[in-house]
């Protein structure tokens, strides 16, 4: 039957670094114990420690040590560091996610045109009764003649006159939007063509009868078919394409943009709708900070002209839709940092877990603490062991949480068929966040085990 180790005929003095060597012979020898069969069941890695005295910290050993001690328990390990890596991968998901719903919501704003002022006719009052918007004819083409010799923040602007029509060509009819405009309208909406060309000042002068349609009226009509210099019937005037647009998708309230057709406003005027008056002006600020204030000035000229006294409403109205998408944008921001906020609790969930099981670990290996810290390893050396552990388990979460994350982002952006923008910034702060979480967590079992008193620790069982 092997002796228990016996600690009490060693005095304090040759517990210090100086004897360390001396005692670590006596313990070897069984001057003090008859046996000592913990000996022998420390790992590699401690002997190796073992023979580095004096002081003198072992980087690479102490790397060694760590990485043995988590494969030694390795389920243990990999569910330690499975908070960090949900953590991290929800992380990257949200911010992946959050910059593609951004991007999508400042495709709109950009789809809306460039610094858009829309001035809209308005109602009037029927015996006490508002016609709503479009029920005036007060909205001429002097109005817009007006607004842009007199408003020095409009840069561009074109009338328009809008309805709905059937179109026909050969034996395919399909019923769209049409819209009577001028040359600017293409710079102030931001539309660009894909095949042809747009109509010009001299096609509005003389009302010709050209258009250019859009992407979804060009599939339901022409097919694979090229549709330029084809003529096709809008109600019942013959015109003739003479461009197509570039696509624009959904706007904002959910409408098919691209279901359109465009024409000079004197054409749409004296030949599809008959009419004098405008619906719609449509304006181009000069910049981003100027759409309010002009729309402002915009508003005081056309009281003016239309003779309005100051208890009289306007019946015209000043359209702002960039503040509706202005609004959709910073609630996305708010939304993606929210979902950011919650996603890092599980990380702080994985980094109590390290804690807790490094704690566990330092319990577990008491006594090789108390022989390593006996033969002369430092405070030091044992706090960076255990931090070293704390850290590699984090850098290990952290790491597959990236690949986690990354794949799980180019997963739902093909689910939602979004396009998905990696952010390089998020991948690196998670990854020093994770060695963050290691060194916090990581800190306070690393100084408990570099302050166990060795004689206590030889003794625990």
């Amino acid at each position: 039957m092997p002796n228990r180790v016996s600690l009490e005929s060693t005095s304090s003095e040759e517990l210090n670094a100086g004897n360390a060597a001396l005692l670590m012979k006596k313990w070897l020898s069984g001057e003090h114990f008859g046996e000592a069969p913990f000996i022998s069941h420390l790992s590699r890695e401690t002997e190796d420690s073992v023979q580095r005295l004096g002081g003198e910290v072992n980087y690479a050993g102490l790397l060694r040590s760590a990485l043995v001690a988590l494969l030694r328990n390795k389920l243990r390990s990999v569910l330690t560091v499975l908070g960090i890596t949900i953590g991290i991968a929800a992380v990257i998901c949200v911010v992946a996610i959050g910059k593609a719903g951004q991007a999508r919501v400042e495709q709109q704003l950009n789809s809306l045109g460039d610094n858009f002022v829309w001035v809209e006719a308005g109602g009037r009052a029927v015996n006490g009764r508002r016609t709503g918007t479009h029920g005036t004819k007060t909205l001429v083409m002097g109005d817009a003649v007006a607004i842009k010799n007199q408003v020095s923040l409009i840069k561009s602007v074109s009338p328009n006159v809008d309805g709905t029509v059937q179109i026909i060509y050969g034996n395919q009819n399909w019923y769209t939007g049409y819209r009577g405009v001028s040359p600017e309208y293409f710079d102030i909406k931001r539309w660009y063509m894909d095949q042809g060309a747009a109509f010009t000042q001299d096609d509005v002068e003389r009302s010709a009868d050209v258009c250019v349609i859009g992407r979804t009226v060009r599939d339901q009509l022409f097919g694979v078919e090229d549709p330029i210099g084809k003529v096709m019937r809008v109600k019942d005037m013959p015109c003739k394409i003479v461009g197509t647009l570039l696509p624009k998708g959904l706007s904002v309230s959910g409408q098919d943009q691209d279901d359109t057709v465009l024409m000079p406003y004197t054409t749409a005027m004296k030949k599809i709708g008959g009419q004098t008056w405008l619906d719609d002006i449509l304006c181009s600020a000069t910049s981003q900070e100027a759409v309010k204030p002009a729309g402002q000035e915009a508003a005081a000229i056309l009281r003016d002209r239309h003779h309005l006294r100051p208890e009289e409403e306007d019946d015209f109205n000043i359209r702002n839709p960039e503040d509706i998408i202005q609004a959709q944008l910073e609630a996305s921001k708010t939304l993606t940092v929210l979902l950011i906020a919650i996603a890092s609790i599980s990380l702080i969930v994985g980094g109590i877990g390290i804690m807790n099981v490094m704690l566990v670990s330092v319990t577990e290996r008491t006594r090789e603490i108390g022989v390593r810290v006996a033969v002369g390893a430092t405070e030091e050396a044992i706090q960076l062991q255990f931090l070293g552990e704390s850290v590699m388990l984090s850098l290990v979460g952290g790491a597959a949480g990236v690949l986690g994350g990354v794949v799980g982002s180019y997963l739902v952006g093909q689910t939602l068929k979004w396009q998905m923008q990696m952010s390089v910034e998020a991948v690196v702060v998670a990854a020093l966040f994770s060695v963050a979480v290691g060194v916090f967590f990581g800190y306070y079992p690393a100084q408990k085990a570099s302050h166990l008193d060795p004689i206590e620790a030889l003794r625990y069982e």
